[in-house]
């Protein structure tokens, strides 16, 4: 029987959305030992002056603890 724990992760990028998720399941792989899977809970934009500025995703990773 495995155990896994999730983790929420904000992550952004000045790219798309893919990039932001990308870049947060990278740092994610860093920390985290066993990552698993990822779904996006949310994704938004900042804007300047009406134009995107900046893109972000909260993640929920879900990582291995033990099998």
């Amino acid at each position: 029987m495995a155990i896994a724990k999730v983790s929420e992760i904000i992550a952004s990028s000045t790219k798309s959305f893919d990039d932001a998720i990308q870049n947060g399941l990278k740092r994610a792989n860093k920390t985290l030992r066993g990552v698993s899977g990822a779904w996006v809970k949310s994704m938004r934009v900042e804007l300047k002056n009406g134009k995107i500025q900046e893109y972000r995703v909260s993640l929920k990773v879900t990582f291995v603890l033990s099998d």
